[in-house]
């Protein structure tokens, strides 16, 4: 009994310091919700208030106003969406290759490929900028979109490797000795066993394009093509910062995350642990 008792008083501890460190995360979404929804004046008051004295939800119809928010809202989501399958299927396609291919000097690619992603974004801008100039992409959706088509990234192609490796040979064998060609042994096999993979990719792209804004403001220059990462800042170079407006436009470009994390936070604590199985 008294072994009971102390296991009991460990997990109550252990899910009190679990609840501690989440209120201390939530904090500050809670403070842009709650300033999302106060008089300009209410925000700075002492001590701070959490709780608005009288909601003001014009706020979210004012934001929207302040931006060509719907035109933004369609940029990102078309931008986003051909990101997000582009990379699913490039790196799952590459992946498939490093993983269950034999070809020679395999493992010394693979290792080249794992070893760009040290390089940073701040690296290759300047050649990649010169590049889409020559290719006359400039202020298009292209060199936002097409990329995501050659590869998926080298953190992506890794995932997906993993992740391969865990799902038997002989599965694949028996495929090609029903004589199912190659390909169709990588679409109709395995791909479909490796959607917590691939839901987990997708969500990191989705993260990564969503909020991207360094991409947009370098190949973007038409002010109707902007993206809603870019619409954010510049509102707060047209205002001086009105901090409700801001907040309510920030809650607003964090809507779909919330919502898609969600949905899919299963199959992404899935994904993450099962890459990690073999290989």
């Amino acid at each position: 009994m008294g072994n009971n008792a102390k296991k009991i008083a460990g997990k109550v501890s252990l899910y009190l310091i679990y609840a501690f460190i989440g209120v201390i995360f939530f904090l500050p979404f809670l403070w842009m919700l709650s300033t999302s929804l106060k008089a300009g004046g209410e925000i700075f008051v002492y001590p701070p208030k959490f709780i608005p004295t009288e909601p003001r939800w014009e706020n979210y119809a004012e934001a929207v106003r302040a931006i060509p928010f719907l035109a933004y809202f369609r940029n990102s989501v078309f931008i986003t969406v051909m990101a997000i399958i582009g990379t699913v299927l490039s790196s799952s396609f590459v992946a498939y290759a490093f993983a269950k291919l034999k070809w020679k000097a395999r493992d010394k690619v693979f290792f080249i490929v794992l070893f760009t992603a040290m390089f940073p974004m701040q690296v290759t801008m300047i050649p990649v900028f010169i590049l889409y100039k020559n290719l006359g992409w400039l202020d298009s959706f292209k060199p936002l979109i097409i990329p995501y088509f050659f590869g998926g990234g080298a953190f992506n192609i890794f995932l997906m490797r993993q992740f391969f490796l865990t799902i038997p040979e002989s599965l694949s064998e028996a495929a090609r000795m029903d004589g199912c060609s190659e390909f169709g042994t990588y679409w109709s096999i395995l791909l479909p066993l490796t959607k917590p993979a691939m839901i987990t990719i997708a969500l990191f792209t989705f993260l990564l394009t969503w909020n991207d804004f360094m991409g947009p403001l370098i190949f973007l220059s038409t002010k109707e093509k902007g993206t809603l990462a870019l619409g954010l800042a510049m509102f707060v170079g047209q205002h001086a910062t009105e901090w409700h407006l801001l907040m309510a436009l920030s809650v607003l470009i964090l809507i779909p995350i919330v919502i898609i994390f969600i949905f899919s936070q299963r199959y992404f604590v899935e994904g993450i642990t099962m890459t990690g199985m073999k290989g």
